[in-house]
């Protein structure tokens, strides 16, 4: 496939924690951080295709097409998530956060949109985070699925919060069709297309 610039190149990567969803940044609070850049060689003009925050992991896709970010970024596309949460949740918190809820955006209030979202009976088989989580001996916690057509600044994390077990650990295990899988941290896999 090729763009105005020549031959468009796709990415799925595994993005470990702590690595910020962009290439450079012109903060100088940042200059001190991990960037995208160090988990391979990417063409000048990769760019993320929606974002992961910083303590935040798992699938991210990249692509040299802007038209193609632009395009997936705008139809909505299902985002499944995996989240290890403080406490054992509750039904009743799920019924709060599949219906959904208030968070905090731009210093407004933003009732989210209807999601789905499940508790996992098993723990989900992961890779082990870098930086190590507290454990039971803390008191319980638990897994959810929740899966969102809308992307806001930290929207997980926030709802989870809401209804009072906040996330401990965030993984992105799916963007449309295209699956983590058993995908190592830090991994990149190079794609002809990418196809949601």
């Amino acid at each position: 496939m090729k763009n105005k610039r020549g031959v468009v190149k796709n990415f799925i990567i595994y993005k470990p924690y702590g690595v910020l969803s962009q290439f450079r940044s012109n903060d100088s609070k940042q200059q001190s951080k991990q960037f995208l850049g160090s988990l391979g060689d990417f063409p000048k003009e990769t760019m993320a295709i929606g974002r992961l925050d910083e303590k935040s992991e798992g699938l991210l896709l990249l692509t040299t097409d802007g038209k193609l970010s632009d395009f997936i970024n705008s139809k909505k596309i299902e985002k499944e998530y995996y989240a290890q949460l403080d406490g054992d949740i509750t039904f009743e918190a799920i019924s709060k956060l599949v219906t959904g809820v208030q968070i905090g955006l731009n210093g407004k209030k933003y009732k989210t949109k209807p999601c789905k979202v499940f508790k996992l009976e098993e723990v989900p088989d992961l890779p082990k985070r870098s930086k190590k989580i507290r454990d039971d001996r803390h008191g319980p916690t638990s897994w959810i699925s929740v899966t969102l057509n809308e992307g806001k600044f930290r929207q997980v994390r926030k709802m989870t919060s809401a209804v009072g077990f906040p996330t401990l650990r965030l993984i992105r295990v799916r963007v449309g069709k295209i699956q983590l899988g058993k995908m190592e941290v830090g991994a990149v896999i190079e794609v002809p297309e990418i196809d949601v």
